[in-house]
């Protein structure tokens, strides 16, 4: 399996499990509200981080097919780590956003999981 599959099915996965238990168990509640704490915020900023790192060095991509969708994740990653740790009181005014719409935004997680998940098929 190269890298590119790889961290599709990982991001692809994720996301499907993250919505679904923002949909059904309201797990997107409580981030929301764990960004209320910035201690918080700043410890899952480093994960975050990590993890948009990780990807972006390992799959640093730019390519006109469906692998850039991952480079773009891993990037978009990065950043919001860099921002949950430098900036967390944004973080928790932007995460206020969509505190009303937890089942929305869980269906819009997964199939953003399920789109990525397709992707690590082909």
């Amino acid at each position: 399996m190269d890298i590119s599959t790889f961290l599709a099915r990982f991001w692809g996965s994720l996301f499907l499990i993250l919505g679904l238990s923002s949909m059904g168990a309201k797990f997107l509640g409580r981030v929301i509200q764990y960004t209320e704490d910035k201690t918080i915020t700043v410890s899952t900023g480093y994960i975050t981080f990590l993890l948009g790192l990780a990807t972006v060095v390992a799959h640093n991509l730019w390519v006109a097919d469906w692998r850039v969708a991952v480079t773009i994740l891993g990037w978009i990653t990065l950043l919001k780590g860099i921002e949950k740790i430098t900036f967390p009181d944004r973080v928790n005014k932007k995460a206020q956003m969509f505190k009303g719409k937890q089942t929305v935004w869980g269906f819009v997680i997964f199939v953003i999981g399920a789109g990525y998940f397709w992707m690590s098929l082909k």
